[in-house]
């Protein structure tokens, strides 16, 4: 069973810049997938950021693209999210996410950005930004 454990999260002020960790335990072979989700009071779970190996690429949120970016180390077993410029808006609890093995259909339409295409979870970190 993959574990996944989310750090980083605190309390900013707006414009300010973050840095959330997620180190992934027991990481199969093969490819692999990861992300970073975000849910706010009363919002639905939505995706933020993934990553993939085999071939390498990236999905950003249109919320976030030119502010964020997703990087992965140590074989993806831990992948990172710089968050810059942060708004009010951005304020939730971040969570990490992994299909491992990773879907070949995870990126068709957009479905990477739903809870539903992703396997494991982590706990979650709160991200708070005040204006």
């Amino acid at each position: 069973q993959v574990q996944l454990v989310e750090s980083g999260g605190d309390s900013v002020q707006a414009g300010g810049s973050l840095r959330l960790s997620c180190v992934a335990s027991r990481v199969t072979d093969g490819r692999k997938c990861m992300a970073w989700f975000r849910q706010a009071p009363d919002k639905e779970r939505e995706g933020v950021a993934a990553i993939y190996t085999d071939p390498s690429s990236v999905d950003y949120a249109d919320a976030v693209k030119g502010r964020f970016t997703i990087s992965q180390d140590s074989a993806m077993k831990t992948v990172h999210l710089q968050m810059n410029s942060l708004k009010p808006e951005d304020a939730a609890m971040y969570y990490c996410a992994a299909d491992l093995p990773c879907s070949p259909d995870l990126r068709l339409m957009g479905r990477w950005a739903l809870p539903t295409g992703w396997t494991f979870w982590g706990q979650g970190t709160q991200v708070t930004v005040s204006s």
